[in-house]
């Protein structure tokens, strides 16, 4: 082969590898944004808290917002994350810890897609009109609204402008990505509604949880409607307080019941519930900390 052959040769064999590596799937992760615990990193502050984002197949997605919107916005400064790019945010639940940072949030992409679970009085919510239980013989003067009951009572909100979307059932909201709401029935949370996010992988899915308030194996048992074949579940098991028999109970159950092939506990699953998690699941239990960046398989 002459050389200016060889030459053209090797540039257009460079010109396709360039190609094909520019239109190569970028690797599918999931990072912690804000919690109480992980590697020390000067830059990113710890609090209590949840918060993550999921990039996978294209789609960004915000799980959970954190207790504070200032640390908030610093940890998202600091890992480089661009919150005007998000295709949807899924709120898990009620609480503080995992919604204060909607202040921020808000500011930056204030259009942005919320889902986020039925709640009567949160999340500009309504109850019903009957919800009053009206009394037709009482005077006037006690009766709410006088007696001319609205069909519903329009919940006020922290966020009066967000674009909420209510989820009460098991939702795809983009290809792959599902929404799964249940119910608590803890002492405590009893009726709280408590969202989390299934992905579709090769592998099966991968859920993510904000506090697991129903139970983290009542989540993961739901999810299996979707997809018998369980990945992983990343985010809290709200294992704080509870006895260690508990604690491996809830283990066990996912490892050889709901047969999960990895776990990343985070934020309220407490430290006893971490150590618990990795002596069972060993070299399957990844560490999931504020900053951490966990993989989403793609093959």
């Amino acid at each position: 082969m002459k050389r200016y052959d060889f030459a053209r040769y090797l540039l257009v064999a460079l010109a396709l590898a360039s190609t094909v590596h520019s239109n190569a799937e970028p690797p599918g992760r999931i990072t912690n944004l804000y919690d109480a615990f992980g590697a020390a990193e000067p830059a990113l502050t710890q609090d209590w808290g949840f918060a993550a984002l999921v990039e996978y197949r294209g789609k960004r997605i915000l799980f959970d917002t954190g207790n504070d919107a200032g640390i908030f916005e610093r940890n998202i400064a600091a890992l480089d994350v661009d919150l005007a790019r998000l295709d949807a945010v899924v709120i898990s639940h009620r609480h503080s810890d995992h919604t204060s940072g909607l202040e921020y949030l808000l500011e930056v992409n204030p259009d942005v897609l919320i889902f986020a679970p039925e709640e009567g009085f949160f999340f500009g919510g309504s109850l019903p009109g009957d919800f009053l239980d009206p009394v037709p013989g009482l005077p006037a003067d006690l009766r709410y609204f006088g007696g001319l009951y609205p069909d519903r009572i329009e919940a006020g909100s922290p966020w009066p402008d967000a674009d909420f979307r209510v989820v009460t059932e098991t939702t795809e909201i983009l290809p792959g990505f599902f929404v799964i709401s249940v119910r608590s029935q803890k002492p405590g949370t009893v009726d709280m509604n408590e969202l989390s996010l299934a992905i579709r992988t090769p592998r099966g899915l991968l859920v993510v949880v904000g506090c697991s308030h129903p139970g983290v194996e009542k989540i993961l048992g739901q999810a299996t409607d979707i997809d018998e074949r369980l990945y992983s579940v990343v985010g809290g098991f709200h294992l704080v307080r509870a006895p260690e028999p508990e604690v491996r109970r809830v283990a066990l159950l996912l490892r050889d019941e709901l047969k999960i092939e990895r776990v990343a506990p985070a934020h309220c699953t407490s430290e006893p519930g971490f150590k618990v998690f990795l002596d069972l699941f060993g070299a399957r239990f990844d560490r999931a900390g504020l900053g951490a960046k966990i993989e989403i398989p793609s093959e």
